[in-house]
């Protein structure tokens, strides 16, 4: 079967590295043809992470994709990640995908609250009900969590699965650390991510300080200039090649998020990732997050600044808990976010929309 691939961004584009080309070995050996349409090439996020976004450079990628989707007909399947072209109206976007094409949409964030809640009412006005357009008109929607799922289903979808995001069991593991030898060093918190998100951490800058003031903790941001922030947190650049050393090397993972209908939409994938390298994790109550975390299990769920602190000491002070609740989250993933689970049936839903079946 021939698919068109159709994403935001290339390999160093986090949702399109794990939504989509994560899988494309495994799709190819069940006998997938995967040709990949990155809307935004590596060198523009490097550029947008740097703030150099070179002008034009937006309005020359959705110049490609309407082509690349002009040459669409070619294809048995559109794979398509949240939609085509962005900041383009419904209309053209539906007028230039082969009508006679199964449609296949990926959502691993809320992103149609970025129009349908937007603070300029043109936005809202113009491209308020851009995304309930295009699931009407999918053979498919793939959501990562059940907020997505719902909003899709009221949205009219026709079929809806729910495929939460996942890694490479065989890349992501625990380290060999001796927890004998490390019991007395300073434990490493640490965040990964983007600059897009990275305001998160703001609200927990005062408890960062105290805790390192205290040499109780250490804290590592990985992929943004912490300083920057104003954050007293150690920085790290990111790559792919390097990111899961540079988690394994932590002693914990967190991941703030402040509660919105935005962030409610969000998959929790440096969760996943911090849980298959072993460790603890603590993380605010918020939208798949609670499903992710098992309070007291497989780490916190911390909502106030009192129950952050709280919930870092207590990890700080007790190296047996770390290792216990890190076993846990691990098990978790392997049961339920991993690729070796998700390829399959991802496989099954994508066959099952070209054939015109439900999934």
């Amino acid at each position: 079967m021939n698919i068109g691939v159709f994403t935001r961004y290339d390999r160093n584009g986090a949702s399109s590295r794990v939504r989509f080309l994560q899988f494309r070995p495994e799709l190819e050996a069940r006998g997938f043809l995967f040709h990949h349409e990155p809307l935004f090439t590596d060198d523009y996020i490097q550029a947008l992470q740097l703030g150099q976004v070179k002008r034009g450079s937006a309005l020359s990628a959705l110049v490609r994709r309407m082509r690349a989707l002009h040459a669409a007909q070619q294809f048995d399947l559109l794979w398509v990640e949240k939609d085509t072209l962005p900041w383009l109206p419904a209309a053209l976007e539906l007028a230039l995908i082969p009508k006679d094409i199964p449609l296949v949409l990926d959502y691993d964030d809320a992103v149609f609250h970025q129009y349908d809640m937007h603070a300029n009412g043109v936005v809202r006005w113009l491209f308020g009900t851009k995304h309930q357009s295009l699931m009407r008109r999918s053979s498919l929607v793939v959501a990562g969590n059940q907020y997505i799922a719902d909003y899709a289903t009221r949205a009219g979808a026709c079929n809806v699965v729910l495929l939460p995001t996942v890694v490479d069991l065989d890349r992501y593991s625990p380290t060999s650390r001796n927890h004998d030898t490390i019991k007395y060093a300073t434990p490493t918190v640490g965040w990964i991510g983007q600059k897009s998100t990275a305001s998160f951490l703001q609200p927990l800058a005062q408890i960062i300080q105290k805790l390192s003031n205290e040499n109780l903790m250490q804290f590592r941001a990985i992929g943004i200039n912490a300083q920057e922030l104003g954050l007293a947190m150690a920085s790290e650049a990111w790559s792919e090649k390097g990111e899961v050393a540079s988690i394994q090397s932590l002693d914990v993972g967190i991941m703030p998020l402040q509660d919105g209908p935005f962030e409610r939409g969000k998959c929790g994938y440096k969760l996943i990732q911090y849980m298959a390298c072993g460790l603890p994790v603590v993380a605010s109550p918020v939208g798949v997050n609670e499903t992710i975390v098992e309070h007291g299990v497989n780490g916190f769920l911390a909502t106030t600044l009192e129950e952050w602190e709280h919930a870092l000491r207590t990890l700080a002070t007790d190296p047996a808990l770390r290792r216990r609740m890190g076993e846990a989250g691990r098990a978790k993933v392997e049961r339920e976010f991993c690729l070796q689970i998700a390829a399959p049936r991802l496989a099954g839903w994508l066959n099952e929309a070209a054939n015109g079946k439900r999934g």
